[in-house]
């Protein structure tokens, strides 16, 4: 029921709310008393669109199937609502193309003039003595290239208004992916491949434009002197876009293997760009700079082979637009015998060498290179970003009866005349074991370590860690090395310390290693284990018991500490070497940083060139000179700096 006096308004459906909107589209009037209630029909309708399409997405989302009526409806109303999205879309775009295709012909109104005025300005002026006419013309000629340039003029503008819309939702679609996605390959396609469609677009828009109205005009014009004249021109013009034309899918190709190589060399430079540090603390210099050798000289290749089809277009070129000009010259005497002109057969010539040879050559240029790239480029862009899959753990196995760590007359240089860091050394850490190193600083106990863990080759000898040989993946996951220079990233502390797990670390583990260690101050303080950290607000020893925590956690039985305690006082560092002797089935190497910590140790290893010495404290103190000195009073083991490639 409805109010006395209140308005009733019967609301048309949405199908014939669409009708009577084409009605409206028409300029046909509708009925005074209609027009009211169709209007805010018309808004009833969109408003059904509206819900229907939500229904939908609902429903999707939770996996209901729509009743088979509600179903159609709602199928026929989202197709409407696309059709109606997709429409306005082609309008704004129909009303650019048009402005676009109007300025081009009044651009193109010169190429016609060109060679039709030179060609009456001969026949009509100056061969028959007609001097004013052949002026005439030539004035008409000049006005054609005064409209062409403020035809061009005009172009600038509407290309601009095609293309800057299409580069900011390539943008935001690189920006989108590279976040949600964290694709590496992001920065090569802001910093490149964006801004190469961007421009190749353009470039595409206006010398597709400008061939295509050209070659109509320059047509047009022969046609309108001489139609004998048009096979001589046309037929070399196509067999020169023919040949073009079979060179872009091999040239697209060449340019997609180009964009791939710069896209992975753009991703191992961003790699090496941000670890540099980690890089030269773990004497991984020549391994990455191999690698990224490998992505420059992929790149040449593909740049060599992108560069060897320029030959097949200047042949294109060649047959489209020089052989049009040699046909002309040659045929010359025939095409006036039978009735062509002087005057239009230079007109004919100039159609050839100011219009079609210029056109054609921004073509071959501008779609040889640009439109494969932008083909390519597209279709990089919008390719989802393959998921690199994460290599799959490999257990830390132990070899039954072989000793954690060996070295069998391991030589190792820095270079082929250098003087041999370790020469010839012979080393056997058995399980359990708790090996301390010490030397002078810059002896090689930095390089000890990482050809144990092998960050670094011998030229000479073998080494096993856990009876796998180093290098190699199982050798790898059996040994943690934590360096000088501690690692921490910006996220929780329980993500930092699980780290070297290949799952979440249960909470009572990493307590009890944080309480074993000497972490746990620092833990409450930060806030417990989903406290987050900033590694630019912690201390370099408050980093150093996250590095040492987190290779107590790690499953690897040997651990190879170099100088990882040198920022933490005595009591600290004892603490946590004292954690790691008593780890179920840990083995430990130790750079020690003071001769406290080689007393800790089982057997101490001393370096000193060519020559070595192993034993206890109290042997050493009464076989070694070297290690009597260093275990002076007042003196420390020196401590050396991270390896330096």
């Amino acid at each position: 029921m409805t109010a006395p006096g209140q308005r009733t308004h019967r609301y048309l459906p949405v199908g014939r709310a669409l009708r009577v909107r084409r009605t409206q589209q028409a300029d046909r009037p509708l009925p005074v008393g209609r027009a009211l209630p169709v209007g805010r029909a018309l808004r009833v309708g969109c408003a059904q669109l509206a819900r229907r399409a939500l229904r939908v997405r609902r429903a999707q989302q939770a996996g209901r199937a729509l009743p088979m009526g509600r179903a159609l409806r709602v199928g026929r109303a989202l197709r409407v609502g696309r059709a109606l999205r997709v429409g306005r879309a082609l309008r704004a775009r129909r009303a650019l193309l048009v402005r676009l295709a109007g300025w081009s012909v009044l651009e193109a109104g010169q190429t016609f003039l060109l060679g039709y005025a030179l060609a009456h300005a001969l026949d009509a002026g100056f061969l028959v003595g007609a001097a004013r006419t052949g002026l005439g013309w030539l004035a008409v000629a000049a006005g054609g290239v005064a409209a062409g340039a403020y035809g061009t003029r005009r172009v600038y503008g509407v290309v601009a208004d095609l293309v800057e819309p299409v580069r900011d939702r390539l943008v935001a679609g690189v920006v989108a992916g590279g976040v949600r996605e964290a694709d590496r390959g992001a920065v090569s396609g802001l910093t490149q491949q964006v801004e190469i469609a961007r421009d190749t677009l353009a470039g595409l828009v206006l010398v597709s434009r400008s061939f295509l109205f050209t070659v109509v005009g320059a047509l047009a014009g022969l046609c309108a002197l001489a139609p004998a004249l048009l096979p001589v021109v046309l037929l070399p013009l196509l067999a020169g876009l023919g040949l073009f034309a079979a060179t872009l899918r091999p040239l697209a190709r060449r340019q997609e293997a180009f964009l791939v190589a710069d896209e992975a060399l753009a991703a191992e430079l961003g790699e090496v760009c941000t670890g540099l540090r980690d890089i030269t603390a773990a004497g991984a210099e020549a391994q990455v700079a191999a690698r990224v050798a490998e992505g420059v000289a992929a790149e040449y290749r593909a740049a060599r082979s992108l560069a060897r089809w320029s030959v097949v277009r200047v042949a294109a070129l060649v047959v489209g637009g020089r052989l049009p000009l040699v046909l002309l010259l040659a045929a010359a005497p025939w095409l006036l015998a039978h009735g062509v002109t002087a005057g239009a057969l230079v007109g004919a010539l100039a159609y050839v060498t100011q219009s079609l040879v210029p056109a054609l050559q921004n073509l071959v240029h501008g779609l040889g290179i640009g439109g494969t790239r932008l083909t390519v480029v597209l279709r990089r862009l919008r390719r989802p970003p393959a998921a690199a899959p994460l290599p799959a753990p490999v257990p830390a196995e132990v070899t039954a009866g072989a000793p954690a760590l060996s070295l069998s007359a391991v030589t190792f240089a820095y270079g082929p005349a250098s003087t041999p860091v370790l020469d010839g050394l012979d080393l056997v850490v058995p399980h359990g074991g708790h090996l301390a190193v010490v030397g002078p600083s810059g002896i090689g106990k930095s390089t000890l370590t990482a050809v144990a863990a092998g960050l670094v080759h011998p030229a000479h000898g073998a080494v096993r860690v856990c009876g796998h040989a180093v290098p190699g993946a199982r050798a790898a996951a059996a040994r943690v090395l934590i360096p000088q220079e501690a690692y921490v990233c910006t996220g929780t502390l329980a993500e930092n310390l699980g780290l070297l797990r290949p799952e979440p670390v249960p909470v009572p583990e990493l307590l009890a290693a944080a309480e074993a260690v000497g972490l746990t101050p620092l833990l409450e303080r930060l806030g417990g284990p989903d406290a987050p950290v900033r590694p630019a607000a912690l201390s370099a020893g408050e980093r150093q018991l996250i590095a040492l925590t987190r290779a107590y956690l790690s499953p690897a039985p040997l651990a190879l500490l170099d100088e990882a305690t040198c920022h933490l006082d005595p009591e600290a560092e004892a603490r946590a070497e004292q954690a790691f002797i008593n780890r179920p089935g840990g083995t430990l190497v130790v750079v020690a940083h003071r001769i406290d910590s080689a007393r800790r140790a089982g057997r101490i290893l001393v370096l000193d060139g060519s020559r070595t010495a192993c034993g206890t404290h109290e042997e050493l103190l009464r076989a070694c000179a070297l290690y009597r000195d260093l275990a002076a009073p007042g003196s420390t083991a020196a401590s050396q700096p991270p390896l330096a490639l």
